[in-house]
């Protein structure tokens, strides 16, 4: 069966046989934390479907998103530079499933091959150009765009065009409060680029959703084509 995750569908036969023994199925149900901060990490897990967010806690005792990831990635990346925690939490946004792997196993196989850890190195670099574009976007640009580049990277990462999401969710993604996402919504809304209701988005126009976003959004993803391939199947042709 082909693999559904992006970094496992671009193996090489060799290093799939090296990973497939090893390799579990899971299912991961919405809100299921795969990672905690500072907890020991047992398994890097290889997502299909679905979507996993990287938070951080703030002083003030809220959550910030600093990366996110689905098909496209795993939990979590930066084990392959020999890391067994980190200071964030990983948890499903979007219930899903994905395929497990003991972080020894994964480590042994990286280490008998060099293919293998050159992908998931490259990996690394993608995601670390997505946090730094996300710092960016956090920096000072309004509300809306950072709206629009969230959705986008939610879009990219799923099939169809309606997106599952809360008000609430929205607000730690995107480090401000709930009236600021409702007005950031609205804003898009009203421009024609989004349907909201409740719990769910619906995108209209991905074209004008990505004007919306300016320099937010494109950096990361063009990153992630150059190094590993297409981040983003087919969604159709909306405007």
């Amino acid at each position: 069966m082909a693999h559904q995750n992006s970094l496992l569908a671009s193996l090489s036969e060799a290093d799939n046989a090296l990973l497939a023994p090893h390799l579990e199925p899971i299912e991961l149900p919405l809100g299921m934390v795969l990672v905690e901060p500072a907890k020991v990490i047992a398994h890097a897990i290889f997502i299909e479907t679905g979507l996993c967010s990287v938070v951080s806690g703030l002083a003030e005792g809220g959550r910030v998103e600093v990366g996110l990831f689905g098909r496209d990635g795993m939990a979590v990346p930066t084990l392959i530079l020999g890391v067994d925690t980190i200071p964030h939490q990983i948890f499903m946004q979007v219930a899903g499933r994905g395929q497990r792997i003991p972080v020894a196993a994964l480590r042994a196989a990286a280490e008998a091959s060099r293919s293998l850890r050159d992908l998931l190195l490259r990996y690394v670099q993608t995601f670390l150009v997505q946090v730094a574009q996300t710092a960016i976007a956090n920096a000072g640009t309004p509300a809306e765009e950072r709206l629009a580049r969230w959705l986008l990277m939610y879009h990219d990462r799923q099939d169809g065009d309606d997106l599952s999401v809360t008000h609430e969710f929205l607000s730690i993604m995107l480090g401000v409060r709930r009236p600021t996402v409702t007005v950031a919504i609205h804003t898009l809304e009203g421009a024609g680029l989004i349907r909201a209701r409740r719990g769910r988005i619906r995108v209209l126009s991905r074209a004008r959703l990505e004007q919306a976003a300016g320099n937010t959004y494109g950096p990361a993803e063009a990153e992630y084509e150059r190094l590993i391939g297409p981040l983003r199947a087919p969604h159709g042709t909306l405007a």
